[in-house]
């Protein structure tokens, strides 16, 4: 037999220790996964706050400007506050308004919270109201979906 031993060498062990840097190509994928998770979730998010608030807009836009409108621009308001404040989609006459002023800048005219009020109780071929106050009530609605929604 022959004699292997003198073939043998000595183990060497690394002068420096083993660095991280530069990454292997499954750790730049595994980040960049991470990060594409993390921007789609918030992409998505931001997309499903303005899908509501376009929704609600284009609700508001495809009402005619009469006093009947004013029903439905309180049943939007209501289902908004359905959705963000549970609490107050109970409260009716000036707690009702006093609500919506407390949740906007700029408040309500005092003849647009008048209609908002009694509109469900107007004859919709009345005048009770006029066209400026219908404006004002459907200029409030619109900035108050912006700042709620």
């Amino acid at each position: 037999m022959k004699d292997n031993l003198p073939e043998l060498r000595d183990i060497h062990l690394p002068q420096d220790a083993v660095s991280i840097w530069p990454l292997a190509y499954g750790w730049w994928v595994v980040l960049a996964a991470i990060f594409f998770i993390i921007a789609g979730g918030y992409l998505f998010r931001l997309y499903r706050i303005k899908s509501k608030k376009l929704y609600a807009i284009k609700l508001l836009d495809s009402l005619k400007k009469e006093t009947s409108s004013a029903i439905k621009m309180s049943e939007i308001l209501r289902r908004i506050c359905v959705y963000k404040y549970p609490e107050a989609s109970t409260l009716l006459s000036k707690e009702w308004i006093k609500f919506l002023n407390s949740h906007s800048q700029s408040p309500i005219k005092d003849g647009a919270a008048n209609l908002l009020i009694n509109a469900p109780y107007i004859n919709p071929a009345s005048v009770a109201y006029s066209k400026q106050d219908i404006n004002d009530l459907y200029d409030f609605c619109r900035s108050w979906i912006g700042e709620n929604l």
